[in-house]
């Protein structure tokens, strides 16, 4: 038995059985079986943060998150190609325009300035310098996939889980 990269024992027994298979396990060696060594496990390796998103009444997934530490609902959204705030959003988080110009959604062209987040969270997970545009015409924040890409993401029976890429 090989020991995972996940252990979280506290020690760690190694022990022989009748037949000379050794045996790795996290509880001590039964009366019947030699033990062979046992070692504290000192640096323990820390399980992924993982988000666990429900599907609400319409579908859709939501996040609880902030822009500066503003507190906002992000709909996850896998098409938009970037995270977009409506101008609100933006005001209260204190960003300023970088860029104005004209980009295309799915409900046609509209107006955009393009901005950058000091600092960016959605469940658990903090990112910085975070690309995005204020979208005048947009009524919720959206997470898009310039953060998508970045994480693991699955999705079954009603429920998004997102994940560190290890």
């Amino acid at each position: 038995m090989a020991l995972s990269h996940a252990v979280l024992a506290d020690n760690i027994y190694k022990c022989k059985n009748a037949k000379g298979i050794l045996i790795y396990g996290s509880s001590p060696c039964a009366a019947d079986v030699e033990t062979i060594n046992t070692w504290t496990v000192t640096n323990k390796i820390k399980p992924p943060e993982v988000l666990v998103i429900k599907q609400n009444n319409n579908g859709q997934y939501v996040s609880a998150g902030a822009v500066n530490e503003h507190a906002v609902m992000f709909l996850v959204d896998t098409g938009a190609s970037r995270v977009s705030l409506p101008t609100s959003v933006a005001l209260a988080a204190e960003l300023v325009c970088q860029e104005q110009g004209t980009i295309e959604t799915a409900n046609g062209s509209a107006q955009a300035c393009s901005v950058t987040i000091p600092t960016f969270k959605f469940g658990s997970f903090v990112l910085h310098d975070v690309s995005a545009l204020i979208t005048p015409n947009l009524s919720q924040p959206l997470l898009g996939m310039n953060v998508l890409q970045q994480f693991k993401i699955a999705q079954e029976l009603g429920e998004m889980h997102i994940s560190e890429r290890h």
